[in-house]
């Protein structure tokens, strides 16, 4: 069984006293596969401390010097790129496929992007008498999620680095492995002590020792809305800066006109990646009435071909959830739904014998202002609403309380747009369009505050400032 039982401090690997520890299960196999020990307040206070050491160092070291330490990082992320996938597979449980191209092989490439972005952002500007500078805002405390462990880490520790500032990641325990690459990967590097530290612990105690702690200057977090919202709150009490990445509830809009057969294939994709277990999943499917059976008779043919098994097969679509735990709080949603008049689409599936599965599954005749189209689920659950108006299907998609993510599926590509223009949400896909890494990455409303990715990204851990020049 492996064992997690270290921090990395000061640019070493440290043992330590642990508060509690846990067993990791196969999501697959459902036994135990590695056993991680947890810290408290006491490595929080000494990872940020190596932290405070290190910063006037890292925020004065020429920027090309800080983008070749990414840019070692990186190489060394892609080096363990085969076993770390096969240990996120493991902990999540996306098929191994799609976990060496999107939790391992991007992330561990976005290195390579961030270095290059720093070199090309514009530090110091005038503005009249006043010279403007972009300052590292200090010590950024990363608080990250499980569901795409490495990708959050990324997205959060490489730009901050690139700003100059240092840095103190505490990811979740619930999918470690990506945390203790990463970390290696900082090792191997080269990285001056102190200005990475990794401390792996529960959120309640790590997270929140963290954001409380007087000399961390930022939080920048990724997690439900609730947990946002209690991470916010006490990082207040100290007038912190705070980034926070948080839930959703995506909708999708099919304009009359549009590609059917291609909009609901996408539709399907966009829910059940990662067995539904992303923030930005595509939950609420809008379509409009005259063309509900329609909708329904493709989305269950394509649904039946999420072939569930062990995700370490080529074969396997969908994989298991990280937990019986998530399991089980998923399929509470679609009972729940099922009782309040909203029908299923799919036809029952026959679960395979182990593993932490939920079938793919598309409910019909949703009320727009029921649980399962106001909260996120989590899991491969799609909610089918019919609209009559296209003013109609705009009120729906923006009446939620989260605003990450939408889609807009259309005929004519300018009437799509129009309609997504008038969509409350951060990122928003027209007839299928790719992700892409350069763009900001956030939410409206409970969805979050600030932005991710490419120079937006590089902003958010820069702070910008005037020294007035005498005339």
């Amino acid at each position: 069984m492996k064992q997690y039982a270290q921090t990395y401090i000061d640019g070493s690997w440290q043992g330590f006293d642990p508060l509690a520890s846990l067993d990791l299960k196969d999501s697959f196999t459902e036994q135990p596969f590695a056993h991680i020990a947890l810290a408290g307040a006491a490595q929080v206070q000494l990872a940020v401390a190596a932290a405070r050491r290190a910063f006037d160092g890292w925020s004065g070291t020429p920027l090309e010097q800080r983008a070749q330490f990414l840019r070692r990082i990186g190489a060394n992320l892609a080096k363990q790129a085969e076993p770390l996938a096969e240990q996120i597979t493991r902990e999540v449980g996306m098929p191994l496929k799609l976990s060496r191209r999107i939790q391992v092989n991007a992330p561990a490439g976005a290195w390579e992007s961030y270095a290059q972005l720093a070199g090309q952002m514009e530090y110091a500007s005038q503005i009249g008498h006043s010279l403007v500078t972009q300052e590292p805002v200090g010590i950024v405390a990363c608080i990250t999620p499980w569901n795409y462990p490495l990708h959050q880490m990324t997205a959060k520790v490489a730009p901050a680095l690139a700003a100059g500032c240092v840095v103190v990641l505490k990811p979740s325990e619930l999918a470690p492995a990506a945390a203790y690459a990463l970390a290696q990967a900082v090792h191997e590097s080269g990285l001056p002590p102190g200005v990475f530290n990794l401390v792996v612990g529960a959120g309640n105690v790590a997270g929140e020792a963290l954001a409380a702690h007087p000399d961390v200057d930022m939080v920048s977090f990724t997690g439900s809305t609730a947990a946002g919202k209690r991470v916010a709150g006490i990082a207040a009490d100290g007038v912190k800066r705070v980034a926070l990445e948080l839930g959703g509830k995506s909708a999708s809009i099919v304009l009359p006109g549009a590609d059917l057969a291609l909009a609901m294939r996408h539709a399907l994709g966009a829910c059940f990646l990662n067995s539904g277990q992303t923030c930005t999943a595509i939950t609420r499917l809008l379509v409009p009435a005259d063309r509900y059976d329609e909708c329904a008779r493709l989305l269950q043919e394509g649904a039946a071909s999420f072939a569930m098994g062990d995700p370490m097969e080529s074969g396997t679509r969908l994989g298991p959830l990280v937990s019986g735990q998530q399991r089980d709080r998923v399929q509470d949603y679609i009972a729940q739904a099922l009782a309040a008049g909203a029908t299923s689409i799919t036809s029952r599936a026959i679960l395979p014998p182990h593993g932490y599965f939920v079938a793919p599954t598309v409910l019909g005749g949703v009320h727009p202002d029921s649980a399962i189209a106001q909260e996120e689920v989590f899991g491969p659950v799609l909610a089918v609403i019919a609209y009559q108006s296209e003013e109609e299907a705009i009120a729906i998609a923006n009446h939620s309380n989260y605003g990450l993510a939408a889609a807009v599926w259309g005929a004519d590509r300018g009437h799509a747009l129009a309609v997504a223009k008038r969509l409350r949400a951060g990122q928003i896909d027209i007839n299928g369009a790719a992700f892409n890494p350069l763009a900001p990455f956030g939410g409206f409303k409970h969805s979050g505050v600030g932005r991710e990715n490419g120079a937006f990204g590089i902003k958010e851990f820069l702070e910008p400032r005037a020294i007035q020049l005498p005339a």
